[in-house]
């Protein structure tokens, strides 16, 4: 929101205050508390009245430092909040006469007394500073208040993340609001908005407001970040790196790290689609299609009519298209597959469960009482409402039914259409703050009810979130066209949601409006097997491919067992995402941040720690890739490309740029049939480039995430030795470019190469 006219005036009928200095300063606890009037103290004449501003800062953990800023106090916080993890870290506050500080880890916050400026410090070294009219109170002329800060950019510096946003990768010059909107891939809308920013410079910031955040960055003013709220009160948290991977550590760290998904999700998934006309037979005929093609499945899923029309949701199978639902199940789950069903949060009219909730109390009400109720979507349907306990155990205990029938995973669709006006919480929450926060406890119920029935594998397919959904995988990209601008919208989204603390994410392979052109599905299917999560899914038409041509299902085979076969590898980063919160699908800028080329690229991205993926935008197979410093070699060709360097390739539809890092160990395995296959029975451990005296190593995990066994490799001159450690588990390991393999079974091995 902007509430300047240029660089002079404010904008008509909004009056701000901006502090003037800093009157006092002093130390409660951990806390460093500052009073700033809105205009310079020269007498006691200049005490009276105001606005003045009180300003703390903390530190919920070492390298995060806590700015809160008040006006009015006295007013309650309805809520909902973030729950922010981590208790008061140790600080280091100095105060004197002109300065005031506070230090946590490698983060220090200065503040100057006279006049008022708040600068942050990585190191020693100057991050962003607020100054001049950065920090203020607003009041509009229509009786709303709001507080902004803005916080100042470098020359050069570059704005990541804000959520799921299929805009530009780099935001600077953008105008974003936090506001979860169903609006497709194609606008400015966004279904998962996170009022969190990782930049260029190496720190983040995290605004911890579940409300209307509104940002203006490099926008209102070109060299600054500026975000507001409407209210009295405004808590912004600044995250030192100093590379963005450290960043997201950090803020995934207080935001909560996402939930390690079962290996048989990493499959294959197959939708019977939106509004395509499916029953028992339907799906068998698609299952025994895959099968006779040989097309390695994992998960089948059921789009919102395995339920009735117009009844959404009463999480029952409709007994008309589905009279053997157990029955079905169990054939299913006899093919080894597991199975997914849709839902929404929302509870129609015609549903039998419609006047239970009602009766209960589980379903949002007006202000003036009764049922708030809406037709977009379903007729007269009602809002479950997730404050209410007894609402989240009615709704769970449905849940928990359907994964006692066979269910696998839930999507969990919809969450955005939520009214922020007219409407009472049971537990008192503001509406305009429910809103965005929603789907955070919507998601939470279903992945918590699964997880009761289903401990360690709960596995959802998400469309909206806010901060902290990361805790609760999957996500899915939403509605995009069968087009290859859509498609590369989508992997703009998934980039910048990454770079927001989401781990894990996938797409609709194909697109789902519309019916993809052979050219684009290929290629789709290319993208979409070498994502974190792989779907087929549309609106109005099946997506298996042989309705698509011949050739579509050559495709579709070849880039499934090639995902198959990189398990050991993937299945080894989806824990690193676990433990550390950095995400399978990495921006370029996050694995090489001192890469000026890295800094704007979108359409590449890193899979893991090692794997450089570049999909194909073009009918014809022509795409532009960058290559990093380094041997980078092809995992389909086995060619060596020297970086840096900008590549123009084309490629037919069973390959496209993937290329490994230079100095990895790729722990692979041919001929697994299930991702959840044991990845360490006898894995191939690739060695590629590794430089005189360099380190490689290589970890197998077991299902659970536990460590199964590591190898590590070093390089002196023309001897590799290589040590495993953990579980005693033969191996084969092979050097990049060369025919032989060595199966290894001890727990050390000298390999002699190239002369």
């Amino acid at each position: 929101m902007k509430f300047t006219d240029g660089n002079w005036l404010t904008l008509p009928g909004v009056t701000p205050a901006y502090p003037a200095e800093a009157y006092d300063a002093r130390q409660d606890g951990h806390t460093l508390e500052l009073s700033a009037p809105t205009r310079p103290i020269r007498h006691r004449g200049d005490t009276l009245e105001g606005p003045m501003l009180t300003v703390r800062l903390s530190s919920p953990l070492p390298g995060v430092i806590r700015v809160r800023v008040t006006h009015f106090e006295g007013t309650p916080d309805a809520g909902p909040a973030f729950h922010i993890c981590g208790q008061d870290a140790p600080v280091d506050i100095h105060i004197d006469d002109s300065l005031a500080s506070l230090t946590s880890g490698p983060l220090r916050a200065e503040v100057t007394r006279f006049p008022w400026s708040l600068r942050f410090f990585h190191e020693g070294e100057p991050l962003t500073r607020s100054a001049g009219r950065g920090l203020g109170y607003v009041r509009r002329d229509d009786g709303r208040t709001f507080v902004h800060e803005g916080l100042t950019l470098d020359v050069g510096e570059l704005v990541y993340g804000l959520g799921e946003r299929f805009t530009a990768f780099v935001k600077n010059g953008q105008s974003v609001d936090i506001w979860n909107r169903d609006g497709g891939t194609g606008s400015d809308q966004a279904y998962k908005n996170v009022p969190f920013y990782v930049t260029s410079k190496g720190y983040g910031v995290f605004v911890n407001d579940p409300g209307a955040v509104s940002f203006e960055v490099a926008s209102e003013r070109v060299s600054r970040v500026q975000f507001s709220v409407p209210g009295e009160a405004l808590e912004y948290l600044v995250i030192a790196g100093p590379t963005p991977a450290e960043v997201l550590e950090r803020y995934t760290r207080l935001t909560g790290r996402p939930a390690l998904p079962p290996a048989w999700s990493f499959g294959l998934w197959l939708s019977t689609s939106f509004t395509t006309d499916y029953d028992e037979a339907t799906v068998t005929s698609f299952l025994n299609g895959m099968q006779e093609r040989e097309l390695p499945l994992s998960v089948f899923h059921f789009d919102c009519f395995w339920m009735k029309a117009f009844q959404w949701c009463d999480f029952q199978w409709d007994p008309a298209v589905f009279p053997d639902p157990e029955g079905m199940l169990a054939r299913l789950r006899a093919r080894g597959l597991k199975v997914s069903v849709w839902i929404n949060p929302y509870i129609a009219q015609k549903s039998p469960l419609f006047a239970e909730a009602t009766r209960e109390g589980y379903l949002l009400r007006r202000e003036g009482g009764g049922v708030w109720q809406g037709d977009l979507w379903q007729p007269g349907m009602g809002i479950v409402d997730f404050t209410n306990p007894a609402a989240r155990e009615w709704f769970a205990a449905h849940i928990r039914r359907l994964a006692r029938q066979g269910v696998d995973a839930i999507k969990t669709d919809f969450g955005e259409r939520i009214p922020e006006t007219g409407v009472v919480w049971h537990d008192g929450s503001d509406p305009a703050r429910m809103h965005n926060y929603y789907p955070q406890l919507y998601n939470q119920t279903v992945f918590r009810a699964l997880d009761a029935e289903r401990p360690g594998e709960a596995t959802l397919f998400a469309r909206s979130a806010t901060a902290g959904g990361q805790q609760f995988p999957v996500h899915w990209g939403g509605d995009c066209d069968s087009t290859f601008e859509s498609m590369a919208e989508s992997l703009r989204g998934g980039l910048s949601l990454g770079l927001s603390g989401f781990g894990f994410w996938s797409h609709d392979i194909g697109g789902f409006e519309g019916n993809p052109p052979p050219a684009l599905y290929k290629r789709w299917v290319a993208f979409g097997l070498l994502s974190s999560h792989s779907r087929l899914h549309a609106s109005t038409t099946y997506r298996v491919p042989w309705l698509i041509d011949d050739e579509s299902v050559d495709v579709l085979r070849h880039f499934t067992r090639l995902k198959l076969s990189l398990m050991p590898y993937l299945w080894a980063q989806a824990v690193t995402a676990h433990r550390r919160g950095l995400p399978m699908m990495r921006a370029m800028v996050l694995e090489f941040p001192d890469d000026p080329a890295c800094a704007t690229l979108d359409r590449q991205y890193v899979l893991g720690d090692a794997l450089l993926v570049a999909p194909v935008f073009r009918e014809d197979g022509r795409v532009q890739v960058y290559i990093p410093a380094g041997t980078w070699t092809s995992l389909l060709t086995g060619d060596v490309v020297e970086g840096p360097q900008w590549r123009t390739e084309t490629h037919d539809v069973m390959a496209l740029p993937l290329y490994v890092r230079p100095g990895t160990l790729l722990a692979t395995r041919d001929g697994m049939a299930r991702p959840d296959d044991d990845h360490g029975d006898s894995p191939l451990l690739t060695l590629y480039a590794l430089a005189d005296g360099g380190t490689a190593t290589a970890t197998v995990f077991r299902p659970d995430g536990s460590e199964d066994f590591t190898v590590e490799v070093r390089r002196r001159g023309h001897t590799l030795h290589l040590t495993r450690n953990g579980r005693a588990r033969p191996y084969r390991v092979r050097l990049a470019g060369e025919a032989e393999i060595r199966d290894v079974d001890g727990a050390e091995l000298e390999l002699t190469f190239g002369g």
